[in-house]
């Protein structure tokens, strides 16, 4: 999945924005003024920051151990770090970013 397509899906979900409060290097995606997604634009392997609830947390590390790391820079007890281009499917993706969306929804 590259990042056009992340953010394009990204942005359809309900009440999303986007924003750069971190600099020209990131993207910020917020649902009623909360974080729950960040694309770092830069780094190599491209990389994004997603909410996911405790229990799930270290699941999805121990599932995706190439792929899934502890939040780089977050709590890592509420964020996960995905390398994109690292093994991990597509549908994956997507459902860890919907996750995010609706944990801060609530």
């Amino acid at each position: 999945m590259d990042i056009l397509d992340l953010r394009d899906f990204a942005l359809r979900l309900p009440d999303t924005e986007e924003c750069q409060p971190f600099g020209p290097n990131h993207l910020v995606f917020k649902t009623k003024g909360k974080m729950f997604l960040l694309l770092d634009l830069v780094s190599s392997p491209t990389t994004i920051n997603y909410k996911a609830v405790p229990e799930d947390i270290i699941a999805q590390r121990e599932e995706f151990p190439d792929a899934v790391f502890p939040g780089f820079h977050m709590n890592k007890k509420h964020w996960n770090t995905m390398h994109l281009n690292r093994y991990l499917p597509q549908t994956k993706v997507l459902e860890f970013i919907r996750t995010s969306h609706s944990l801060i929804k609530k």
